[in-house]
């Protein structure tokens, strides 16, 4: 089973992919599991999914999923709206019909995994269509039934990988690779960049649906809809939703930056544009805006903000140039999610920052002109600075220090690409190491420091997710 770009790079609502994204998935996935729309649904939230669900919109998502609205189609206002008070049983309509719906919050996580949805139902006469159907959110938007689980777990005996791509291949890929050194000796032994193996690969994988133009669609989209996050981010005002009281920067930062574009003397410069990219994404998702999952919401402004860099600070750029970014990008995404995690509620927020910032600096030396080994040392420098980065949302909302931890990110993602290119390659720490030391260093983290809100940050702020208003 093998992921994909596509997979890698989805298109979503915020502001969490495990805990909006995921969810929504999982319910629509179990209503169309049943043999016709049920009269009522009951779902229990468990683990970091019930700990930071109000902060992250997950009753939200349920509801949506369950009413038929996938990521990519619900309307961004579609009610229930966020930020709004949303109850706890109800009625809901949308694409899949009508139904009422129950949804209960138990932070206990089950043993294998901490975002878990069970899901009962039930026909308009009280009969049982479906009992505890188990779905877990694995990260990214990612999504695996019970059965699917445990065949992960009984293969790996390991944190799962996520969910499997467009189709189960019969036939060997072209190009099959899952750690950094597998790569560079694909590159090496068939004379090809990153971006080249991944595209032949991917061109396989969607050999029956539209090949490799399929994907090139995909990823076009995906700039669009991260050039939209931007503009649409800097010129949205207000207070973010949730009841911190956190004001969107974004607008004021252009205004600025507009202001002293021409004045050498103003001390502004390209990280100051990079900064506003990276908090007009993230202050867009908070809201519960169209955001790319680039891996995952909560670190949705990293790739974004450096593809723009790229776009403002560099010569000739193209679509074609967003294109290899993305694709040379999604190889070192592939690398990490098969072999650690990209879940803040698994390894903590240097599955989801870490992560983010190692596939931009890798896409930013791409079209940089790096060699493939340049390039897996760029992903390499910027996942091991962000080694043990903990995952504590204030208030389980997606805005302290989430926001600003994405303009960070974007800028160590480019300082990496840039120290990357000033050598040949060669260094002693590997990608493969830093991904490995990811995984061990999330398995031996503390639960509190792990998309729970019950440590850093979100304790030392005194603020808890019970006084969350959505």
């Amino acid at each position: 089973m093998t992921i994909s770009v596509i997979d890698i790079f989805s298109i979503g609502v915020g502001p969490s992919s495990s805990h909006t994204v995921g969810p929504m998935r999982a319910a629509k996935t179990f209503v169309e599991s049943l043999p016709h729309i049920p009269a009522t649904v009951h779902t229990e939230l468990r683990g970091s999914l019930s700990a930071t669900g109000k902060g992250h919109s997950t009753d939200r998502a349920v509801i949506l999923g369950l009413a038929g609205w996938t990521p990519l189609t619900v309307p961004v206002d579609a009610e229930p709206r966020a930020g709004s008070l949303i109850a706890r049983e109800g009625s809901i309509s949308g694409p899949a019909g009508s139904m009422n719906y129950s949804i209960a919050f138990n932070n206990k996580p089950v043993p294998e995994h901490p975002n878990c949805l069970i899901f009962s139902a039930w026909d308009k006469d009280g009969n049982e269509l479906a009992s505890n159907m188990e779905y877990f959110s694995v990260g990214g938007g990612f999504v695996l039934s019970r059965a699917e689980l445990d065949a992960q777990l009984q293969e790996t005996q390991e944190v799962p990988a996520g969910m499997a791509a467009a189709q189960n291949n019969d036939d060997a890929m072209p190009y099959d690779f899952t750690t950094g050194d597998q790569l560079l000796a694909l590159c090496h032994e068939h004379d090809k960049t990153i971006w080249e193996i991944v595209a032949a690969n991917e061109d396989f994988i969607h050999r029956d649906d539209g090949g490799i133009a399929k994907v090139n669609a995909h990823l076009d989209l995906v700039w669009d809809v991260m050039r939209e996050c931007v503009t649409d981010g800097i010129s949205a005002k207000g207070i973010l939703p949730g009841g911190l009281q956190v004001s969107r920067r974004a607008p004021q930062l252009y205004a600025q930056l507009l202001d002293h574009r021409d004045d050498p003397a103003s001390g502004f410069s390209a990280m100051e544009w990079v900064n506003l990219y990276a908090l007009a994404v993230n202050e867009q998702n908070a809201a519960g805006g169209r955001v790319v999952t680039a891996p995952t919401n909560g670190a949705c402004g990293i790739i974004p903000a450096v593809l723009h860099y790229a776009r403002d600070f560099l010569p000739d750029f193209t679509r074609e140039t967003a294109c290899r970014f993305l694709l040379t990008a999604g190889a070192v995404g592939m690398i990490i999610k098969q072999n650690a995690s990209i879940s803040g509620a698994e390894v903590g927020c240097q599955g989801e920052v870490g992560s983010a910032s190692s596939m931009a600096a890798a896409g930013l030396a791409e079209i940089l002109g790096s060699t493939p080994a340049q390039i897996e040392n760029a992903a390499e420098i910027a996942l091991e600075h962000n080694l043990g980065l903990t995952c504590d949302p204030v208030g389980g909302l997606v805005q302290i220090p989430c926001i600003e931890r994405n303009a960070i990110g974007a800028v160590k993602s480019i300082n990496s690409a840039r120290l990357a290119r000033m050598g040949e390659g060669t260094h002693h720490v590997t990608l493969d190491n830093a991904v490995q030391t990811m995984a061990e260093t999330g398995r031996d983290m503390h639960t509190k420091y792990k998309e729970t809100s019950l440590g850093g940050l979100a304790k030392t702020l005194g603020i808890s997710v019970s006084h969350v208003e959505c």
